[in-house]
């Protein structure tokens, strides 16, 4: 219950004119179980660097906070000895001491606690087992250095430690202190609440500041590692001194301010307790620092020191995490009276008795600075300080006491309790503190959770606003939050933004969590898994820039409903009637001279390899398939070299008879009438053996190609042996060549018909047609690569076609007088006899 105001303003008038109380004389009584406590009552200590004799150490300038903390101790042995329940008939006793802050300090005491019940000296025994130090157990002391030292003292003994402020994650270690327990949670709860935060308002470019302490060093290296896996990027990290009278301590603080403010952050973390924190905020005014975010602890955060800082107000924003804790009902109360009571004769003398029966030796427990203090002194601390962890540490002392001796609601048996007896029952069950339930956990500590608060300045007075909570997750009323920008909204404070789906992080500078989002390119996706590069699709998918995803590919050939696959077929189907013509009026006209001349019967044959030539580009046409591959080449070049073979017969009777005309009638027999036929049988078989080498040594197989469509798999016929591909088709060649050096020097005269020239021209347009073919069948890898094939296909047979019969067509059709024996027979003798007179 809180004490009303106009009580407390009563209370600090009236204490405000007495004469020096006997407060220092409240801190220590006898009892059956004494409970030792450590408290920082001051700070400052005097001349510790220049100490060169093992003199006592003192510290001149009071701490309130250490002094309330003391008094909460005192509160609740006060009532617990008045309980009737938790120990009855059993009187707690206490001892406390001043801790200065300082470790070498601390040692002091903590030295003493550990002295032989009764006696000033510690044992030097091989077994500690039957050993009654001068205490049961220890409440404290606050910070994590100081408990660093002490809780290895105390852990040697197994003498129960219970601090109320101190959260360093090393104190987690129960290997090395195993009697080390705490009633605050780990720094490792607080970073990851800060961290939560920072991830929440989306600032992941900060400045974290530490105290050079146990407890700014380990908070800022948990900070560190735990802000680096959640993409927090550290702009600058540094300790700042917690010697102020050190020379070096001014320069340090300016250099940490000049790097903060070349860093352009807007978030600085800082884990340091109360006058470091106040030394580096004061000289970030000094130095004109912006304004900033600056999220705290409660190491400093709640401090009278820090926010009675002149121009405070000007350093920006202020939030930060405090334990939760709930008020101690009643102690404000017990705190008014006491005061009242300290300042009565009677009081005083009663409790310098107390103080002589406990007889502690060697050191002294009084807190001078205490008696001159007035309630008026500590009101504003006793309104916030968090008492409830002094109040828990006794209260598990209390209630494992309670079980180690088997009390009951009634009574509790006397028996002796040695201090290593009460590890397993602090380590057993929760225990209930004014209806609320508390347990330590595998670590020795309790986490209650955080509040997460926001300096509020009204009128120049400051209100610690609560604005959200952290237990399991982090709770924030941002609507609650005025920050220091002109519209009152969070600052940014990025080194990146957050990519969007799509998108990896490039790494940019020297700071290897800033980085740029970057688009991932085409058949690449963005994972999750790896978020700083784009994984590339499997070769039968793609994907589009910025996909998190990849598609399967559609198959690309020369599809039969494609206007350029009509285009083609209509020509074909032109080709092979214009063919079919031909054919139809040679062989009406098949024993006119004409035809006779022209190869006879050989000439329907050409004829039906041409048709069978030209009918073979619906293989280019539709899926592709291995069998397909193979079969295109052999049609094409079995059903070239049957037309080739029917000239090469015709150009050789045409070369004995202009070359060597001896020779001709013992030589003519085997070129023509029946041995034409066997000639042209020859010339396929040839062939034939050509196509089985292509067959056995590479012949074209399906190729998907993945690379030179975007989207879709391009399936072409590609060839597997160059040579067995040349072997084949340059069989063709030769023939071809040969027809066209048989005939490409005959001449005739006007009066007769020149057989040769047909030949020559038509086999020069399948040459032409070649040399451009293998130029682009070399290199064409797209679906116009059938194309290619079904054009060079229809262009030879077209060629041939027109050179050859189209002009012999036109004499059946349109000048049937000139197909008559005069004009053909011997057309191609005459010329050499005109030639030889």
């Amino acid at each position: 219950i809180m004490v009303p105001d106009l009580l407390l303003c009563l209370s600090f008038g009236y204490a405000a004119a007495l004469r020096p109380t006997c407060l220092s004389a409240q801190f220590r009584r006898p009892g059956d179980y004494i409970i030792g406590g450590l408290f920082p009552f001051g700070t400052d200590t005097v001349n510790l660097t220049a100490r060169s004799e093992p003199t006592s150490v003192a510290c001149e300038r009071l701490f309130v906070d250490g002094l309330i903390w003391a008094l909460g101790m005192k509160f609740a042995i006060d009532q617990i000895n008045n309980s009737t329940s938790l120990l009855p008939g059993v009187k707690l006793g206490y001892d406390m001491y001043n801790t200065c802050f300082e470790p070498l300090v601390a040692l002091q005491p903590s030295l003493l606690f550990l002295t032989q019940n009764g006696t000033r000296g510690i044992g030097v025994l091989c077994n500690y087992t039957d050993y009654q130090p001068r205490v049961t157990a220890v409440i404290g002391p606050h910070k994590s250095d100081l408990c660093m030292v002490t809780a290895k003292l105390f852990s040697f003994f197994l003498i129960p430690q219970v601090s109320y402020g101190a959260s360093s994650e090393q104190l987690s270690n129960t290997e090395l202190y195993p009697s080390f327990y705490r009633t605050v949670p780990s720094d490792k709860n607080l970073v990851e609440a800060v961290v939560l935060l920072l991830n929440r308002f989306g600032w992941n470019w900060i400045a974290t500041v530490g105290s050079d302490d146990e407890y700014g060093r380990g908070a800022q290296g948990l900070f560190l590692s735990i802000a680096g896996n959640h993409s927090i990027c550290i702009a600058f990290e540094g300790l700042i001194p917690t010697d102020l009278a050190d020379p070096k301590a001014q320069t340090q603080l300016e250099d940490t301010i000049k790097i903060i403010n070349n860093t352009k952050v807007n978030i600085i973390v800082l884990f340091a307790f109360s006058q470091p924190a106040q030394a580096l905020l004061e000289q970030s005014i000094r130095m004109g620092l912006s304004e900033k975010v600056w999220i705290g602890t409660e190491a400093w955060i709640l401090s009278d020191t820090t926010a009675s800082t002149p121009n405070i107000q000007s350093i920006g924003t202020v939030l930060g995490f405090i334990m939760k804790a709930g008020p101690v009902p009643g102690f404000q109360k017990y705190v008014v009276d006491l005061f009242t009571s300290v300042q009565q004769d009677k009081f005083c003398q009663e409790s310098r008795e107390f103080n002589h029966l406990t007889n502690s030796g060697a050191a002294d427990a009084l807190c001078k600075e205490c008696d001159h203090v007035s309630l008026r002194n500590i009101s504003s601390v006793l309104r916030r300080s968090q008492i409830q962890p002094v109040y828990i540490a006794v209260y598990s002392v209390a209630h494992a006491l309670h079980r180690a001796l088997g009390c009951t609601h009634h009574a509790c048996p006397r028996a002796s309790i040695k201090s290593w007896q009460l590890l397993h029952f602090m380590n057993t069950l929760p225990f209930t503190v004014n209806g609320q339930s508390f347990e330590f956990d595998q670590t020795h500590g309790t986490n209650t959770g955080y509040k997460l608060i926001f300096w509020s300045w009204k009128n120049g007075t400051l209100t610690y606003l609560p604005v959200g909570d952290y237990e399991d997750s982090l709770y924030i009323d941002k609507s609650q939050i005025q920050f220091h920008t002109a519209d009152q909204k969070e600052p940014t404070s990025e080194c990146f933004r957050h990519c969007k789906p799509g998108q990896f992080k490039q790494i940019k500078g020297f700071h290897l969590c800033c980085y740029d989002c970057t688009d991932c390119p085409e058949n690449t996706f963005w994972s999750a898994k790896d978020s700083t590069t784009c994984t590339p699709c499997p070769e039968h998918q793609w994907s589009p820039a910025r996909s998190t995803q990849c598609y399967d590919r559609s198959e690309k050939y020369l599809f039969w409903n494609e206007p350029l696959t009509i285009a083609l077929l209509t020509l074909m189907s032109i080709t092979v009637s214009l063919i079919c013509l031909t054919a139809v009026l040679f062989l009406k006209n098949l024993d006119t001279p004409l035809v006779q001349a022209s190869g006879g019967k050989l000439n329907l044959f050409a004829l039906f390899a041409l048709t069978l030539l030209c009918l073979s580009s619906c293989l280019y046409i539709g899926k592709p398939s291995n069998t397909l591959c193979m079969t295109q080449q052999v049609a094409y070049a079995l059903c070239l070299n049957g037309c080739f073979s029917t000239f090469l017969t015709k150009s050789l009777e045409i070369t004995l008879v202009t070359e060597f005309p001896r020779c001709a009638p013992t030589l003519l027999h085997w070129v023509t009438r029946r041995r034409a036929g066997l000639l042209v049988a020859l010339c396929l078989l040839t062939e034939c053996s050509f196509c089985v080498c292509y067959l056995h040594l590479g012949p074209d197989s399906l190729q998907p190609d993945y690379k030179s469509l975007p989207t879709q798999v391009l399936l072409v016929c590609t060839t597997q042996s160059w040579l067995a591909f040349a072997l084949m088709h340059g069989y063709n060649s030769c023939v071809a060549f040969v027809c066209f050096l048989c005939t490409f020097m005959v001449q005739t005269s006007g009066k007769k018909y020149n057989i040769a020239r047909g030949i020559t021209f038509a086999i020069l347009i399948y040459l032409i047609i070649w040399i451009f073919f293998i130029a682009i069948f070399a290199t064409l890898k797209t679906v116009l690569k059938s194309v290619t094939q079904i054009s060079t296909i229809l262009a030879t047979t077209l060629g041939i076609l027109g050179t050859y019969y189209m002009p012999k067509c036109y004499i059946i059709l349109l000048k049937p007088g000139l197909n008559t024996v005069d004009y053909f027979q011997n057309s191609i003798k005459e010329e050499p006899e005109e030639n030889s007179q």
